[in-house]
Order: structure tokens, then C-alpha cells, then sequence
């Protein structure tokens, strides 16, 4: 009976101290602006900018589907579960780490250009702006993590990715989005402007493409897909589903480079939707072109891909450059989609869905482009102030030292730790399934569920 009575004390104790600290919240809740009337008063066009923000949010987080449905139809029907849960898990633990910590790494108050500092589970942030704000970079966060499992698709024990998910969400993209975003050291490099990434080539779309190198180096390669040393195609099992993902990726992608103005009244969004738009088409038409001089067939497949190397080089360029250098950047993008997937299969690399070429290299180059293109029509992500100018336009090398720092440090920066990361968790734990698991398909041993049961059952095991 006292060890009871003891048990109970306690219980009561750790209870005040919660009733306490919940008590301690209200009065810094409160010295915020929560339902927006502050917020009105001082600025009665502020809905508007709320609708056009939050409208573009919803399309960016529409995207998750997107990239579900493409790396789905490029992948066996065997694995269509597993690819469906991962797409749906990186938004759940997205939003819950990016929450407690990842907002705050990023967008609190700066120290040294290292890292935010303040917001840790929303705390203090109860205004209106700060909630926006959030919102914003979450589905921007979950994008990143998304991308990630394209190329480990097919042999990535599911826990292992979910930890993935998570260190992403909390670390990578965060501190890496604040060194850029957040008034971090690469926005105040003394080269132009310093480094400028307009809606997240790099902050986005290199993170969760060198992340994904990563896995797939230290994961090592399908079985089957090197026979000999040399690639063998394993063919996807619906390019319908594909197709229809990169048609939802193109739409979404309007919001996530046009919301990033976060403000309605920049017009300048007709320019970047003009951008986005023709940088996909010459993006697709190049890597069609390039792949039928190589193979003499029409590869939707590469195709579909070369819009979305279009849609990511122009990603941060998109309200710097000219609707010509637009098409430009998605000619050069289309081609190196297709030489980026010939290379990483030369090496060994096994990307089932050509995420890493899509993103990783891509983004790369679409950081890259600003220090050329940058036409002097635009400023630090305003219409106002200085201008970035490139070299193309007479700006001098400096804008293109910046944003070669920033490709250079995201490299670095994702690959490095991602790199660790897997080589951690293997080390741990494993983190590739069994051969018997593989072959299998990871819908059974790692969901029990077939996307597809009367195709699985009439074929033993699905393809």
C-alpha cells in the first residue's frame, strides 16, 4: 500500500508540473495575434495574400500525389503499397517532427547563421503570420522527404525510411533551408546578392536528391538489374499511373514556384507561371529527343521525366530569368536527365525512378542558372531594392560564385549526412530486406497488403 501512495504523489506531482507549463504557455499565446484582427487592422489587403498563399499551399502538398502516382507506375506492382505508404508517411511525420523542431531550426531567431533558435513546438508562434509561414515551408519539407523514396524504392526496410522521414524533417532540410531562407550565412554571402534560390532547386530538390544518393549507394542495386556489370531495364508496371502523377506534379508545381512570392500582389507571378511552364515543355522535349537519337523509340517514360527536370531546374530561377533563358534552362535540364541516369547506371547506381537525376542534378543546375540568367528585373525575392544580375546580363561573376557556394554546400551538406544516416541504421539494424522479401515483393512482407490481390494471387507473388 505505500509503494501505491508513493506512485499516486507522484502522479499528482508530475501532473502540476504539466497543469503549470500549460498555464506558462497562455500568456505567450496570447501576446500573438491568433485570430488575425491585428493582422486586418493593420493591413485590410492581408486576406487576400492569405487566400493566394494558403491556395498555393494546398497545390504544393497536392503534390505528394503527384509523386506517389509517378513513382508508383515506375515501380513493380508488387511494391505499389509500400511506395503508397512511404508517400503518406512522409507527410504524417513531416508535419509532426517539422513541428516540433524543424520550424524553429529553420525559421527562429538567428544565431551566428548557423540555425534558428526559437518556435520549438510552435511555441510563441500563436500569430496568424508565423502559422502561415509554417504552413508554407511544412509542405515544402514533406516534398524533400518524398523525394527520397523514389530512390530507394523496392529494397528499404519501411522503419528505416520512416527514420529517414524523420532526420530529414527535423535536420537536413531545416538547417539546410535556413542557411538559405532563414537569414543563414549562404543568404549573406558577399558574392551578388548571395546565394538566391527562388522556390527550392536547391533547399528542396538537391536535399531530397542527394539524400536519395545515399540510400541507393549504400543500399546497393536491385536484384537483377546489373547482369554482368552491365544495366538491365526493369520496367515499371504502370507508365498510366506515371504520366498521370507528372500531369499532377506540372499543376501543383505552379503553386509551389508562384506561392513563392508569398504575396498576391507581386505580379510578377505571371512571369514565373510562364517560366515554370516552358522550362517542363523544353525539358520533355529535349530528353524525348535525346533518348530516340539513342534508342530509336519514343520513351514516354524518359519524356515524363524530362518535364519534371524542367519543372526543377526552373525552380529557382523562375522569377530572375526571361521566358527564352526559361526555355534554355529546360532544353539543358532535358538532356542532363538523360546523361545523369546513363551515368549513375555506369557507376553501379540503381534509381528506380530517376529521382536523384531528376532532382539532385537538376537542382543543381537550376542553381546554377540564376548566376547566369539572372536578368536584373528582380530583386531579393521582391520587385523592390537592388536587382540580381548574372553574367549573361553584365552582372560580373559575383552572383555565379554565390550560387555555385550553394550548390557546392548542398552536396556536401545532404549527400554527407544522408550518406551517414544510412550507413548508421545499416550498421543498427539492416536496412535493405531479405533477397526472399525482394523477390517477393515488399507489399506482402512489409505490409501484408497487395496493392493489387486478384493480380498477386492468379500470378503468385505479382510482378
Amino acid at each position: 500500500m505505500r509503494v501505491v501512495k508513493i506512485r499516486r504523489g507522484t502522479s499528482a506531482i508530475y501532473a502540476l508540473v504539466l497543469l503549470s507549463m500549460i498555464l506558462a504557455l497562455v500568456p505567450c499565446a496570447m501576446a500573438g495575434d491568433p485570430t488575425g484582427a491585428r493582422t486586418l487592422k493593420e493591413n485590410p489587403e492581408a486576406p487576400v495574400n492569405y487566400i493566394w498563399i494558403l491556395v498555393c499551399g494546398f497545390l504544393v502538398m497536392f503534390m505528394q500525389a503527384g509523386f506517389a502516382m509517378v513513382e508508383t507506375g515506375f515501380c513493380r506492382a508488387k511494391n505499389a503499397t509500400n511506395l503508397m505508404a512511404k508517400n503518406l508517411m512522409d507527410l504524417v511525420i513531416g508535419s509532426l517532427c517539422f513541428m516540433a523542431v524543424g520550424f524553429a531550426i529553420m525559421m527562429g531567431a538567428d544565431m551566428a547563421g548557423l540555425i534558428g533558435t526559437t518556435g520549438w513546438f510552435l511555441y510563441g508562434e500563436y500569430d496568424v503570420s508565423r502559422y502561415l509561414t509554417f504552413f508554407w515551408q511544412l509542405v515544402f519539407c514533406a516534398t524533400a522527404a518524398s523525394i527520397v523514396s523514389g530512390a530507394v524504392a523496392e529494397r528499404l526496410k519501411i522503419p528505416a525510411y520512416l527514420i529517414c522521414s524523420a532526420v530529414v524533417s527535423l535536420l537536413i532540410y531545416p538547417i539546410f533551408g535556413h542557411w538559405v531562407w532563414g537569414g543563414g550565412w549562404l543568404s549573406t554571402l558577399p558574392f551578388g546578392m548571395g546565394h538566391l534560390d527562388f522556390a527550392g532547386s536547391g533547399v528542396v530538390h538537391t536535399v531530397g536528391g542527394m539524400v536519395g544518393l545515399a540510400g541507393t549507394i549504400v543500399l546497393g542495386p536491385r536484384f537483377g538489374k546489373f547482369v554482368n556489370g552491365k544495366p538491365r531495364a526493369i520496367p515499371g508496371h504502370s507508365i498510366t499511373l506515371a504520366a498521370l502523377g507528372v500531369f499532377i506534379l506540372w499543376f501543383g508545381w505552379l503553386g509551389f514556384n508562384c506561392g513563392s512570392t508569398f504575396s498576391a500582389d507581386q505580379l510578377r507571378i505571371a512571369v514565373i507561371a510562364v517560366n515554370t511552364t516552358l522550362s517542363a515543355a523544353a525539358g520533355a522535349f529535349a530528353s524525348l529527343m535525346v533518348i530516340f537519337l539513342k534508342t530509336r523509340k519514343w520513351d514516354v517514360g524518359i519524356a515524363l521525366n524530362g518535364v519534371l527536370a524542367g519543372l526543377v531546374a526552373i525552380t529557382a530561377p523562375c522569377a530572375w530569368v526571361e521566358a527564352w533563358a526559361a526555355v534554355v534552362i529546360g532544353l539543358v535540364a532535358g538532356v542532363l536527365v538523360v546523361a545523369s541516369v546513363y551515368f549513375l547506371e555506369s557507376r553501379g547506381v540503381d534509381d528506380p525512378v530517376g529521382a536523384v537525376s531528376v532532382h539532385g542534378t537538376n537542382g543543381l543546375w537550376g542553381l546554377i542558372s540564376v548566376g547566369l540568367f539572372a536578368d536584373g528585373t528582380y530583386g531579393y525575392y521582391t520587385t523592390g531594392g537592388a536587382h540580381a544580375i548574372g553574367l549573361l546580363y553584365g552582372g560580373g561573376a559575383g552572383q555565379l560564385i554565390a550560387q555555385v557556394i550553394g550548390a557546392c554546400t548542398v552536396v556536401l551538406w545532404a549527400f554527407g549526412l544522408g550518406y551517414l544516416l544510412f550507413k548508421a541504421m545499416d550498421a543498427a539494424f539492416g536496412i535493405r530486406v531479405s533477397p526472399e522479401e525482394e523477390l517477393q515483393g515488399l507489399d506482402i512482407s512489409e505490409h501484408g497488403t497487395p496493392a493489387y490481390p486478384d493480380f498477386y494471387i492468379k500470378n503468385g507473388g505479382g510482378g
